[in-house]
Formats: structure tokens, sequence, C-alpha cells
């Protein structure tokens, strides 16, 4: 925990947007659902779990891994087969 903060400390101040977080820090992150890796995904800033398809928001430079934080990937190609479907 102690290596979590200091990470973050170091990166608060070092400018850039706010959503990214340094690589030291994404190495050591699990998912708190499946506790597998979480990917930094740069297009939306977010954490992804590829393992349940959720991806959660890094806010000023902190990831927030509070599961209700998290949001649902869409799955197009699921989506593109229902919408046949119909």
């Amino acid at each position: 925990m102690r290596r979590t903060v200091t990470l973050l400390s170091r990166h608060a101040g070092g400018g850039g947007d706010g959503r990214s977080i340094p690589q030291a820090l994404s190495d050591v992150l699990v998912c708190p659902l499946s506790k597998k890796p979480l990917r930094y995904c740069e297009a939306s800033g977010s954490l992804v779990s590829d393992a349940v398809g959720v991806s959660f928001p890094v806010v000023d430079g902190i990831p927030s891994l509070v599961p209700k934080d998290g949001k649902f990937l869409e799955d197009d190609q699921g989506k593109s087969e229902q919408d046949s479907k119909l």
C-alpha cells in the first residue's frame, strides 16, 4: 500500500492530463472482481479488465477500482448479432 501511495504522489505533481497512470502502478493493479491484470486504455482514460469486460475510471491520475464505479464494455459484435435477429 505504501508503494502505491508513493507512486501516486510522484505522479500527481507530474502534470499531464490527470487521466494516465504510471506504468509501475498499472503493473501491480488487478481487477477487484476477477483479480486478473488490468490494462490501461488511453482512448477512454480507464483501466480495463478483459476478464470480466469492465472498465474502471481514472480520475485525476487515481484509479477508482470500486466495483460500483466499473462500467460494462459494449460488445459491438454481440449487439449487432442481436439487432439482426430482431
